[in-house]
């Protein structure tokens, strides 16, 4: 008789082994998990990654204690909180003059990109043509792949990053189904005039069949004009899913909470996804978000804290060699090195972390043809005294 153990060994051998067909086959380690370990690994200044090394609000801290003193730790429900999402309500008619039903519009998401995926779930079919911008967020293009969708890449114009809207309407075909945006643009920086969302609208009007995802997890980081939200036009927001991100707003990115606004036929669709991915979200959090919209507006103070930063940076950067681009929002500048090195900006990138200890994010990695511009994207959501010995120790080269 085979021994117990033997047994199962060769049970276990006999198995045959099958190989997983990848449905992202391209797709690797981000590189902000490949520039980030090279930081932690070379002691380098991190400004790769995008996320503030400063301490939050302690408002906002003692009203996680609150959520935990008083047991909000089960479930919370399915669409969110609803003292959450009337809290969102409110400040959406405080900063557009909007009225957005809190029962039929919002869902609270596991962060913005939970929410993007959601969306392009409950759209995306094999076969329809999703339009999106390079430099582009690198969360998109994957997400469209998943459900048999087919990303169709247009480039924002060099070095202003602003959008061909032209070019956008030729490429729109039957086959068209989503359109997906960014603004403030990550990692361009650039911001959208109220003439770009007249554009948008008059193409929108054209092609009935268009929907709409609107990324502005940075709308409170513009440091130029108002930032104008598809909300703002009744009929892109008719046909719009808009996302959002608490963790760009109040310093708290790892807490991966954000939520989608969206009409409510859409909404539905939406949370019939959102059910059967991830549910809920951590309710504790969702209790100290409400409470903080409902006693304090401190994403109204947002801009000029970030742009005093970014000022910082640059002045402190004005002996260098880099040569800045325009950074009208979000919490990152782009750099242009043509003017130190040849090098392709991922070799570029990788030798400043090993060589000069500052870890970025070469640009040519959010787009989908790789183009090498010869920029670098650095992130200015540090502490003041970080970001100044950043700025020397890249001064030097």
């Amino acid at each position: 008789m085979i021994p117990f153990d033997t047994q199962i060994n060769f049970i276990l051998f006999e198995i045959p082994k099958k190989n997983m067909q990848s449905k992202l086959p391209q797709t690797g380690t981000t590189i902000f998990t490949i520039m980030s370990s090279l930081a932690a690994a070379t002691g380098a200044i991190n400004l790769s990654q995008g996320f503030p090394n400063f301490s939050i609000d302690n408002k906002l801290k003692n009203y996680v204690i609150d959520a935990l003193d008083q047991d909000q730790v089960q479930y919370a429900p399915m669409p969110g909180r609803l003292d959450l999402r009337q809290q969102i309500a409110s400040k959406i008619a405080n900063q557009h003059s909007l009225t957005i039903n809190p029962d039929t519009e919002i869902t609270i998401t596991a962060g913005a990109t939970q929410a993007i995926f959601t969306a392009v779930a409950a759209l995306i079919a094999t076969g329809d043509e999703v339009i999106l911008f390079d430099p582009a967020y690198d969360c998109y293009d994957p997400s469209i792949r998943l459900f048999g969708g087919k990303p169709i890449h247009l480039k924002l114009s060099f070095p202003n990053y602003t959008i061909d809207w032209a070019e956008l309407e030729r490429t729109i075909t039957s086959k068209t189904k989503l359109i997906i945006f960014n603004n403030p643009q990550n990692p361009a920086g650039s911001a959208w005039l109220e003439e770009d969302l007249k554009s948008l609208e008059k193409i929108t009007a054209k092609f009935p069949h268009l929907y709409i995802i609107s990324d502005e997890v940075y709308e409170h980081l513009q440091y130029t004009g108002i930032h104008q939200s598809v909300l703002k036009s009744d009929l892109l927001r008719s046909r719009s899913f808009v996302t959002y991100s608490f963790g760009k707003t109040f310093h708290v990115t790892g807490w991966k909470i954000g939520y989608c606004i969206a009409p409510p036929e859409f909404t539905k669709e939406f949370r019939k996804v959102h059910q059967f991915n991830v549910f809920c979200v951590n309710n504790s959090m969702q209790f100290a978000l409400a409470k903080y919209l409902e006693l304090h507006d401190e994403w109204k103070q947002l801009s000029s804290f970030y742009q005093a930063k970014r000022d910082l940076f640059q002045k402190a950067m004005t002996s260098s060699n880099f040569k800045p681009l325009t950074c009208q929002g979000t919490y990152f500048c782009l750099y242009d090195y043509s003017a130190i090195s040849a090098e392709k900006d991922t070799d570029f990138a990788i030798r400043l972390t090993k060589e000069i200890g500052v870890a970025t994010i070469p640009v040519s990695v959010f787009y989908s043809d790789f183009t090498d511009h010869k920029v670098i994207r650095i992130c200015f959501a540090k502490t003041d005294e970080l970001l100044l010995q950043a700025a020397k120790k890249l001064c030097k080269i």
